[in-house]
């Protein structure tokens, strides 16, 4: 490396740094409204807000609600919708809305995800429960028209999941609504990135344009080239891995026009430094995150492992040699982006690079065709017959990989999420491993490292402990023993489902042994629940779920009922001992009972009066929980979750 490059290097390095460091203080700080944003009045107040929709109103969670950004003079606010408007609201209309205001609730546990984290990510500072609405005005939107022509003309002619893959493939799954069946098998294969807008379908567009662009003059020639870049932001809209993979494209052509040629680690440094010094709360984005680390992966340790690997192959495999650069460029990316997918969901696809490898052959030829298919569907619709079928076909094939790759046993494997130290040694270590230009001190103990992190995880995973999550009325109660888990929940609504399906993910539970539903109106059946419990016992008619003389048992964890009369709990977590009220009848069916062995620990699910505190005051254990606020009057020792939080009790 020359001193020019040198310098330009350590300026970029700089550069960097300052960069990561400003965008590290905005991201640490809550995102304060400014003057005049609706999250400065009053929360629970009607208010009537007028803006414009950011997004097409589309639904969320268990597809009874929807919800969308309004745009206001000043600021943002998250439009709740339940039921769904019909028909639905688009992108780009002007609206005016009733309903009472508030601000988002940030997630009761770190491992949760909350709306005020999420919300904070879209500078969004409120939320309005829509009451009433009108449509003041349909503005023409072009390209939000363009999109959904284009998806509605492939999943029309291919059906909903194949047509949705193609729709995908060149508009992104961001902007594509595809089935959650879809959505969910390329995920635990591993292809996630297949059907997200990336540098891999901008590099798919450029290789197709550029051998025509070659032979046009100057002029001709960067329109043609620019145009197709802006078309693919227009179409796939201004996510962070689109612009990251547009700013890389754009400096390198420019670069090349001008005879330089830039090394591609110096490029993926600017358009991060260009891009977070813009909207630095992309540091926090996961999408941005995996985007910026697979493509340093591709830059950076693609091309050792590849010679690596042709090392590898035998003399005989002379013929296997497209193996090596097939294979090194998803085992690139899955190596590098491992502390991350461990990091943000605990979860780490088994069978991706192999999912991966039968996908590579598909994936060029399908986007190519579905970029060729929505171009006829606007230009030529009569010539899109003729080619829709064998392209529905393939991505029937691609769709049909992923699912019999999701369907292999341990497809996705649960070691839960490691905490931020633990990520960053493990980090330092995999590094060690795949940097061989890094000092020889740092690699001989890049082992031992990796081996530290995994050693304190798994202990931590072994850890006994107690975990109470309380949201408003919902209060979820989570054992753990030697590996082994258990689940209390005192509603059993689909939120409180996914929550404890969020929890078991994170805390590395492939499955809870059994859940305990005190919810005297569960659903029926309790379909999500039986899908995270190996046996869930619940009431639909107001019985209680356990009966006197009856025990919810499995190694190390133990549910008995307190009394015939009340929903209170023993709940036994190895040898400890905990009492579980969560209403103040089942108070009184332990305060009439004979004296006994004390609990060592005892969870409230309401608020105790004077004479109930009194009396706990002698009866209760030292370890008190209660869900709630905490009061001035409560004694020192009585830990409250608040309003919406949590409680961590180790029990070893």
């Amino acid at each position: 490396m020359g001193r020019r490059e040198g310098l330009v290097a350590l300026l970029l390095a700089a550069l960097l740094a300052l960069v990561l460091l400003r965008a590290a203080l905005v991201c640490s700080q809550p995102l304060e409204p400014a003057a005049g944003d609706p999250a400065r009045r009053q929360p629970g107040s009607e208010q009537v807000l007028r803006g414009r929709l950011l997004a097409d109103v589309s639904p969320r969670g268990d597809g009874e609600r929807c919800a969308a950004l309004l745009q206001l003079p000043v600021g943002r606010t998250d439009l709740q919708f339940s039921p769904c408007p019909a028909p639905p609201l688009q992108e780009g209309w002007l609206l005016e809305v009733q309903g009472p205001l508030r601000r988002p609730q940030p997630a009761p546990h770190p491992l949760l995800s909350g709306p005020r984290e999420r919300l904070s990510r879209q500078e969004a500072a409120s939320q309005l429960q829509v009451e009433s609405w009108q449509v003041l005005q349909r503005p023409a939107t072009p390209v939000a028209d363009l999109r959904r022509r284009l998806a509605r003309a492939l999943i029309e002619r291919a059906g909903a999941e194949r047509g949705g893959v193609l729709a995908a493939l060149v508009l992104g799954s961001a902007v594509v609504p595809l089935p959650p069946a879809v959505s969910e098998a390329f995920r635990a294969a591993g292809l996630s990135h297949a059907l997200a807008a990336s540098g891999f379908h901008l590099s798919v567009l450029l290789g197709a344009v550029l051998p025509l662009a070659r032979r046009l003059p100057a002029l001709p020639r960067w329109m043609l080239l620019a145009g197709s870049m802006v078309l693919f932001l227009l179409l796939a809209g201004p996510q962070p891995s689109v612009l990251r993979a547009i700013g890389m494209a754009a400096l390198a052509l420019i670069a090349l026009e001008c005879g330089q040629r830039l090394q591609p680690l110096a490029l993926l440094t600017a358009v991060v430094v260009g891009l977070l010094a813009i909207w630095p709360r992309w540091l926090v984005s996961i999408g941005f995150q995996l985007s910026v680390v697979a493509t340093a992966a591709l830059v950076v340790s693609a091309g050792p492992l590849e010679q690596q690997l042709r090392r590898w192959l035998p003399a005989w495999a002379g013929g296997w040699g497209w193996l090596a650069p097939a294979t090194a460029v998803p085992l690139a990316a899955c190596l590098w982006t491992l502390p991350l997918q461990l990091f943000h969901f605990g979860v780490v696809p088994v069978y991706a690079l192999l999912a991966n490898l039968l996908a590579a052959p598909l994936l060029t030829p399908l986007t190519l065709g579905a970029m060729a298919a929505a171009l006829l569907s606007l230009l030529l619709p009569a010539l899109l017959g003729p080619l829709l079928p064998p392209l529905a076909w393939l991505a029937g094939l691609l769709a049909a990989l992923a699912e019999g790759v999701a369907a292999l046993p341990m497809a996705q494997w649960t070691l839960g999420r490691p905490a931020p130290g633990l990520v960053l040694l493990f980090s330092l270590g995999l590094l060690g491993q795949l940097l061989p230009q890094l000092p020889r001190c740092w690699r001989r103990w890049a082992p031992a490292a990796l081996a530290l992190a995994a050693a304190l995880h798994l202990a931590a995973l072994q850890a006994d402990q107690l975990l109470l999550v309380h949201q408003g009325s919902r209060d979820l109660l989570l054992a753990r023993h030697r590996g082994r888990a258990a689940l209390v929940a005192l509603q059993a609504d689909g939120l409180s489902c996914r929550q404890a399906r969020q929890l078991a993910t994170g805390l590395g539970v492939p499955r809870f042994d059994w859940a305990l539903l005190l919810d005297p109106l569960a659903p029926e059946p309790p379909v999500c629940w039986q899908e995270l419990a190996g046996l869930v016992l619940a009431s639909a008619d107001g019985s209680l779920p356990l009966q006197p003389g009856q025990r919810l048992r499995s190694p190390g964890l133990q549910a008995e009922p307190l009394g015939a009369t009340s929903r209170g709990v023993r709940l036994a977590v190895g040898q400890r001992q905990w009492l579980l009220l969560p209403d103040r009848q089942a108070l009184w069916a332990w305060r009439d009972q004979p004296s006994g062995p004390r609990p060592d620990g005892l969870w409230l699910g309401f608020r105790p009066r004077a004479a109930e505190q009194q009396w706990l005051r002698a009866r209760a254990p030292q370890q008190v929980w209660l869900s709630g606020e905490r009061r001035p009057h409560w004694p020192a020792g009585w830990r409250a979750s608040g309003a919406s939080g949590s409680l961590h009790q180790a029990l070893g």
